[in-house]
């Protein structure tokens, strides 16, 4: 393909007109059309992201960040979305956004077009019955122990058949492919995640769910804020992230630790299981206790303020350095003040002197694992290079060894 790299605005402008172009004639998945389509978008991507420093947020959250900046009401969108009560679909999630609406919108108010254009490629791969099988990560997968491949599978239906043997459990085919993901998500991170793999990735989680059955069931109300304090302060037990997994499932609320598979960029997620209970899922991709806390209790927020809601599910890269959305921050802010309330935070020496002693003083009187207290500075000094000796690296994942067995896979 005469493709090269995007270097300047005229180039950049380039590809999407030509970006535009191969949408709006749906390429078959696998020709040539589709595959230029695929580097294009790469291609934009990765030049956007050096023209945007800050992470990019979903197409709703661009678009109400940029009425609140030009002080917009919905009825100035009618012109680039077509009428009032479309303008309001869109806006409540209720209708997807269209080429011709995306064109309009990156044209009209300067919202990227990587911002418009991702919900609709991922879209296309996740609404096709046309899947590409050998696009699972099968090797990795089979690395891991997920699914037995005794020899190398070369074509779509050996693919296929190994697919449909891994999902059995959780229903079959259809759940690695549409069913499963019927119900929307909200992505947080900073770079594209590959679909195939974070649908064998949901699927592995959604089989350990169901290998677990639950003995209580859940009840929103009995998630409280004063009930993620109490798990935060099982941070402090010894082997307190497997007191904290007893308690989540105590709950009703499954609880899974499972490898990331690669090109997921996954920490955690908070999902549905097939019979449409909480799941909490995390990778412990960064092996600290700091980073296995929060990830857990932003999670746990998740189930409690936003799970249920248009039955939504999320999936978090929390190496992002920018919240998508106000519920990502709500999330965030709980996660934060279950850990370490801001007011005890400021109230202590912790907070402008940055020592082990500090550390270990708030952590005493907050009753916590030093690392969620060590993690908090980090975060608001910005500065990963401090307190590396108690955030607890390579103390989470050697909790849960029949998930990692040995060096990282």
């Amino acid at each position: 393909m005469d493709i090269t790299t995007i270097r300047d605005e005229a180039d950049y402008r380039a590809a999407l007109g030509e970006i535009e172009r191969l949408m709006v004639s749906h390429p078959t998945i696998g020709s040539d059309e589709a595959n230029r389509l695929e580097v294009l978008s790469v291609l934009v991507d990765e030049y956007e992201r050096t023209q945007f420093p800050i992470d990019l947020p979903s197409p709703i959250d661009a678009i109400k960040f940029r009425m609140e900046q030009m002080n917009l009401e919905q009825r100035d969108l009618v012109q680039y979305i077509g009428s009032s009560s479309r303008v309001s679909e869109i806006l409540s999630g209720k209708r997807r956004l269209t080429l011709t609406m995306m064109r309009a919108l990156h044209r009209g108010l300067g919202i990227p077009a990587a911002v418009l254009l991702k919900e609709e490629q991922e879209h296309q791969v996740e609404s096709s019955g046309d899947f590409e099988w050998l696009r699972y990560p099968l090797k990795q997968m089979a690395k891991l122990g997920w699914l037995e491949m005794p020899r190398s599978v070369r074509t779509e239906e050996e693919a296929k058949e190994l697919m449909e043997r891994f999902a059995g459990p959780v229903g079959g085919v259809d759940l690695t492919g549409i069913s499963m993901y019927r119900r929307t998500r909200s992505i947080r991170s900073a770079r594209t995640m590959d679909p195939y793999a974070l649908f064998a990735w949901c699927t592995r989680v959604r089989i350990r769910a169901f290998e677990a059955p639950l003995t209580s069931k859940f009840s929103k109300s009995d998630l409280t804020d004063e009930v993620l304090r109490d798990i935060a302060k099982l941070s402090a037990r010894p082997k307190g992230p497997l007191l904290a997994a007893e308690a989540i499932r105590e709950l009703g609320i499954h609880f899974v630790v499972e490898r990331h598979l690669a090109k997921t960029h996954l920490d955690g997620a908070a999902l549905f299981s097939v019979s449409n209970e909480p799941i909490i899922a995390l990778t412990l991709r960064n092996d600290r206790l700091d980073s296995f806390w929060f990830c857990l209790l932003h999670e746990c927020a998740h189930v409690m303020l936003h799970l249920n809601e248009s039955a939504k599910e999320w999936i978090d890269d929390l190496q992002t350095t920018s919240q998508d959305s106000e519920k990502e921050r709500q999330a965030d802010n709980k996660a934060i003040e279950a850990l370490v309330p801001s007011k005890s935070f400021r109230n202590s020496r912790a907070y402008s002197v940055r020592t082990p002693a500090a550390v270990l003083d708030l952590a005493s009187a907050l009753e916590v694992n030093p690392a969620v207290v060590a993690g908090r500075i980090r975060f608001e000094a910005n500065d990963y290079r401090i307190l590396n000796q108690l955030v607890g690296k390579g103390e989470a994942r050697r909790l849960f060894p029949e998930v990692f067995d040995g060096d990282e896979k």
